[in-house]
C-alpha cells in the first residue's frame, strides 16, 4: 500500500513539474479545456464506479477516489500539452490521441492491474478506446467553443 500511495504522488505531482516549459499563454488558453475534461471525469469516474465499468480497490482517503490522481496528473497536463501542439490540426491531434489512450488502454492498464491500482470489470479494453475516443472529441470541440465565443468577446472587449 505504501508503494501505491507514493505512487499516486508522483503520478499527482511529476506531470506538473513540465508546466512552467509551457508558457503562461498556452497555459491560460488551454486550461478552461482541461479543467473542464477533468471535470466531467471525476463526474464519469462517479458513474463508472456505480456501472462497475472499472474498479479501485481503495480509496486516497475516505470519499476521495482512487483515480484522482489520474484525473488531475497526467490527464490534465497532458491535455495541456497534447492541446499546445495539435490544436488546429485536427488529424494530428486524433492521432496522437488515439497514440496515447491505445498505450494506456492496452499497456497502462496491464501494468496498473498487476499492480493493484485498477482494473477493468464490465468494459471491455475496446469499450475503453471508445470512451476515451468520445473524451477526445469533446475536449477538442469544448476548446473550439471556448476560442470561438469566450476567447473572441475578450478580445473584443479588451480592444
Amino acid at each position: 500500500m505504501k508503494k501505491l500511495n507514493l505512487l499516486m504522488i508522483l503520478m499527482t505531482i511529476l506531470p506538473w513539474l513540465s508546466v512552467p516549459l509551457l508558457r503562461g499563454l498556452t497555459f491560460k488558453r488551454f486550461l478552461p479545456a482541461a479543467l473542464f475534461m477533468s471535470l466531467y471525469l471525476v463526474a464519469e469516474g462517479r458513474f463508472a464506479e456505480k456501472k462497475k465499468w472499472w474498479w479501485f480497490p481503495f480509496n486516497v482517503r475516505p470519499n476521495v477516489a482512487a483515480e484522482l490522481p489520474l484525473i488531475f496528473g497526467p490527464f490534465l497536463v497532458g491535455s495541456l500539452w497534447i492541446l499546445k501542439y495539435t490544436y488546429g490540426k485536427f488529424n494530428l491531434y486524433l492521432l496522437i490521441n488515439l497514440l496515447v489512450d491505445s498505450v494506456f488502454t492496452y499497456f497502462g492498464i496491464e501494468w496498473f492491474k498487476k499492480i493493484g491500482y485498477v482494473s477493468l470489470v464490465r468494459l471491455t479494453k475496446f469499450q475503453l478506446s471508445l470512451v476515451f475516443l468520445i473524451k477526445t472529441f469533446l475536449l477538442y470541440g469544448f476548446q473550439v467553443v471556448y476560442e470561438r465565443y469566450f476567447l473572441q468577446k475578450h478580445l473584443l472587449t479588451n480592444s
